[in-house]
């Protein structure tokens, strides 16, 4: 087998969930898988809009949801719950696939991670800049409304769209990603929300090497600890760097001030290791979502809390 093949099959037996949506919500939604050709590619999506919400007159926000590294579109739909929130909030929620060499088990090139995409040198950001711009075109999207959220690689992802993105994004919410130190800051001032698991062997709490089956999909960069991704975001918005802590029990939120209407906070799951909290367990293999947060609402009601300045 290939080396980048293995690397990707082992993301998949780690991260993605299970490939089939929630019937309740592709009966709620009108489902529109699309294609569009970036780069020399054919990059696909598939996209779920509440019935009637172009009648309405009304701009909505967009949601961004990025799948983790092996997983694709509707694993992120499934694993989420986004589209279920999305018909009940009234926003349209967007779930892009990366890439990968056989069509299946797709990564996004977030720099140092992951696998093909990263190896290939995939112009991701590109992609998803474009992506938003069609969707833009197609629905009436709130332009100060656009935000970026994903799981593990996704997550990663979703910093690197934030930085490079800043202009179009209005906020993030990475979960169980990281930052590596040598981001750039943005141009633009870009919320930021993170949710990272105390027991997460994949992608550490406390930093360093990547751990779990797909260590080697990333090229070596050891992680900065999880507080970091908020030092980063909070130094970048001009935000205070001594943060406010509140233990809750289950979860600890960490939380920078900062200039209206930007927001920089961290919620540390104290029960939950590489897993989207409160949203459906990959694989066998995969860890199980802690059930002390709901990371769909909390990064809903974040994002909802926090336009674009």
């Amino acid at each position: 087998m290939h080396r980048s093949a293995a690397i990707i099959l082992a993301f998949g037996l780690s991260l993605i969930a299970g490939c089939r949506a929630r019937s309740s919500a592709r009966g709620e939604s009108a489902t529109d898988r699309q294609s569009i050709r970036h780069d020399g590619r054919e990059r696909t999506y598939v996209v779920r809009a509440p019935l009637g919400i172009t009648r309405t007159g009304d701009r909505v926000p967009l949601v961004v949801v990025l799948h983790g590294g092996g997983g694709n579109a509707l694993n992120a739909e499934a694993m989420t719950g986004f589209t279920d929130k999305a018909n009940a909030e009234g926003f349209i929620v967007v779930y892009p696939d990366g890439t990968s060499r056989r069509g299946q088990l797709f990564t996004w090139n977030a720099g140092h991670c992951c696998g093909y995409a990263m190896e290939q040198r995939v112009n991701d950001v590109a992609f998803i800049g474009a992506l938003i711009d069609v969707l833009a075109s197609r629905f009436p999207i709130d332009a100060r409304r656009v935000y970026v959220t994903g799981m593990s690689n996704g997550a990663m992802m979703s910093h690197r769209v934030g930085i490079e993105l800043s202009e179009k994004v209005a906020a993030i919410a990475p979960v169980v990603g990281a930052v590596f130190g040598d981001e750039a800051r943005p141009r633009s001032r870009v919320s930021a929300l993170m949710i990272n698991g105390l027991l997460d062997k994949a992608v550490p709490y406390n930093g360093g090497a990547p751990g779990g089956r797909f260590s080697q999909a990333w090229d070596g960069t050891p992680a900065k600890p999880a507080l970091e991704q908020a030092r980063f975001w909070a130094a970048a918005n001009g935000c205070g760097l001594t943060p406010h802590t509140e233990d809750r029990g289950a979860y600890v939120k960490t939380e920078h001030t900062c200039p209206s209407p930007v927001g920089v906070a961290i919620y540390s799951v104290k029960d939950n290791g590489h897993a989207w909290p409160g949203g459906s367990k990959g694989t066998r293999l995969a860890d199980t979502p802690s059930t002390s947060l709901n990371a769909t609402d909390v990064i809903w009601a974040f994002f909802q809390s926090h336009p674009k300045p």
